[in-house]
């Protein structure tokens, strides 16, 4: 395995970030590690990294392997991000460790700034609940006297002005009632009831008890014990010569794209250094890819229910909630799994094994053309490779799937599955923000709204933008038939100008293009953004939430590059008063005009839920793409061959 600048932080290299904080910060007993994540090195810095590589030197610059060369030309400075919170201050900090020389380079307090919330927090919220007298007279009044059938699940507290939240780490909780096989923790919500803690002095603020609603009967058996079916045949996917791909640590080829997998303990799966080999010449992409912020608002306006709003990259961390993936069932064929290094809040390295998973899939056709003269026909079938992650937070499950095609193309999807979330209903009261699931229960109307970020070079960093749509040309001399579309390209010259949305009735998307790297018709080469399904929130946009999520209100972002622009709704969105993030960033109005470009791309999925989405949801699919736009002189998979009958 060849190490790289951009690999995963390894157990010893968080343990020794994790030393130096713990030796050099000042911080007492108390403190935690929300996060110990690598610190990506500047991109000078890695430029001058790759080129001193033994590809690089061979004639294939820009994929990232060191090779065999010399370690003083390819030596890089590998550092750690640390973020701690110290509950006894209500500080958070954060800074930079050189985890080769375990040195603690910077560290600094972050003014009003509330860390993630952890898991080990959710844990200890559990216990404190169920442990105060409010709250178990609570449940009694009710008729739940078992507490060890009660999840009581601590969401992001929000920022509502309310006084005594204020300037505290704060969690708002919601109850539900296991099911009886034990299979749904979810089951049977705990209607009107929602203690309040303080996650820093370990104590219940208060027990918001909104009125008593009867439990609901257990009807969420997720896994039948009979009535199977039984005309399932086996289905085998087989790779008897390998897979297509090569790895070498993080760093994959297949056919002729160039990437490398990455992981960060806040956003996930990320993916570096995406390029295409044509003519025996990497081309750069992408240099980043990653999803670093979602939000799901909630429709209900009811007590504790307009409190539902989820950050969950910001407020949680997608990379904390990975799931160690199952060969036959969350993947098929011919698998390679990479493993991860998180960590808990006592620093302590945790490795996430299958964390994130590759494999090629057939794709049905690629191109085809029959001559209807003499009947000959040529085809070739396609063929992706799919890089994917699933992370499961706390009643959801999400998939995040990367795909890459032979033609050049580069998708993006979303898998939603998991338990829409349940709340009580009267019996006989109409759902009125919402659809009743199962009897006793509803499911209020949501959205879930994902940020990507695309920090492109497109033939390089020297990227301009642009919008390109359609319209019905004027009936006349020109168009005396009514027919002509005209086609309208229009720079974005700055990050004011390139703040949209989409629009099916212009047929809009968005390209990047590089002016300084023509193709064989004199054209800048380019990538377009094609959007997908998509909506709009549905907030007033003086709700708290849209405050705190203005990235939503446009599905197209572009911005120039800058090393601390990561989230788009700023690095600490818990509890925050909102503001930051991408609005804010934008105000500064900057060039987009050959520039090291940004764009950031908002998939809104508007939810209502089914009484079909009870007790588990079916998977639900969002995406979109992006297409070679003058990237290549022709069509790039001319070169497939068909496949080999049997």
């Amino acid at each position: 395995m060849t190490e790289h600048a951009l690999d995963p932080l390894t157990e010893q290299e968080i343990t020794a970030a994790v030393q130096a904080v713990k030796q050099s910060a000042g911080l007492d007993e108390s403190a935690w590690f929300e996060t110990v994540s690598l610190a990506e090195p500047d991109k000078a810095e890695l430029a001058a990294y790759d080129r001193s590589s033994s590809d690089y030197r061979s004639g294939n610059p820009g994929n990232g392997n060191r090779g065999n060369s010399d370690e003083s030309e390819a030596s890089i400075e590998r550092r750690a991000y640390v973020c701690c919170y110290e509950p006894s201050s209500n500080r958070t900090y954060q800074g930079f460790v050189n985890v080769r020389t375990a040195e603690l380079q910077s560290w600094n307090h972050v003014p009003g700034a509330q860390a993630r919330i952890v898991s080990e927090e959710f844990a200890a919220a559990d216990k404190l609940v169920k442990s105060d007298q409010r709250f178990r007279d609570a449940c009694a009044m009710r008729g739940i006297t078992d507490l060890n059938k009660v999840l009581v699940e601590s969401w992001a507290a929000g920022n509502y002005a309310i006084d005594e939240e204020q300037g505290e780490r704060i969690a708002y909780c919601y109850c539900w009632l296991s099911n009886d096989a034990g299979d749904n923790r979810y089951g049977r919500p705990i209607g009107n009831l929602h203690p309040v803690v303080d996650l820093r002095r370990r104590k219940v603020i208060r027990v918001d008890d909104f009125g008593v609603i009867e439990t609901p009967p257990d009807t969420a058996a997720i896994r039948p014990t009979q009535d199977l079916r039984n005309d399932i045949k086996p289905l085998q996917i087989t790779q008897p010569e390998g897979p297509g791909f090569t790895v070498d640590g993080y760093q994959v080829k297949w056919q002729n794209w160039q990437l490398r997998v990455g992981f960060d303990i806040r956003e996930g799966l990320v993916l570096h250094s995406i390029g295409y080999s044509d003519k025996n010449r990497l081309r750069p992409i992408m240099h980043r890819v990653s999803m670093p912020e979602m939000v799901v608002p909630y429709g209900d306006p009811a007590p504790g229910n307009f409190r539902r709003n989820a950050f969950d990259t910001g407020e949680y961390g997608i990379g904390q909630a990975l799931d160690s993936l199952t060969l036959g069932c969350d993947c098929l064929g011919h698998i390679h799994y990479f493993d991860v290094c998180s960590h808990d809040w006592s620093g302590n390295p945790v490795v996430k094994k299958n964390a994130v998973c590759m494999h090629e899939e057939d794709y049905g056709l690629l191109w085809k053309h029959t001559d209807a003269q003499t009947g000959q026909s040529r085809a070739v079938r396609s063929r992706r490779l799919v890089i994917s992650s699933i992370c499961t937070i706390g009643n959801y499950v999400y998939g995040f799937y990367y795909y890459f095609y032979q033609d050049g193309t580069i998708g993006v999807e979303v898998k939603a599955t998991g338990i829409p979330f349940p709340t009580a209903i009267a019996a006989g009261e109409a759902s009125e923000f919402g659809t009743i699931i199962a009897p006793g229960v509803q499911s209020h109307v949501h959205q879930h709204v994902f940020c990507f970020r695309f920090d492109m070079s497109v033939d390089g960093q020297h990227n301009s933008v642009s919008e390109v749509e359609f319209a019905a040309a004027p009936v006349g001399q020109n168009n005396p038939h009514g027919n002509a579309i005209k086609i309208n390209e229009r720079k974005l010259p700055s990050e004011s100008d390139a703040q949209r949305e989409i629009s099916l009735g212009t047929a809009r998307y968005w390209r990047v293009l590089n002016t300084k790297s023509l193709n064989r018709f004199g054209k800048p080469t380019a990538y377009r953004l094609a959007p997908g399904a998509n909506a709009l929130p549905f907030l007033h946009p003086e709700s708290s939430v849209a405050k705190r999520a203005g990235f939503m209100f446009k599905h197209f972002w572009a911005t120039q590059f800058a090393a601390d622009e990561k989230y788009p709704a700023g690095w600490y969105p818990n509890q925050s008063a909102g503001g930051d993030g991408l609005p804010r960033w934008t105000k500064a109005d900057r060039s987009l005009e050959q520039t090291d470009v940004v764009v950031w791309y908002t998939l809104n999925f508007h939810h209502l839920p089914r009484p079909e989405d009870w007790p588990v949801q079916p998977v639900v699919y969002a995406g979109f793409h992006w297409h070679p736009d003058g990237f290549f002189d022709e069509n790039p998979a001319l070169d497939v061959p068909p496949n080999r009958g049997e």
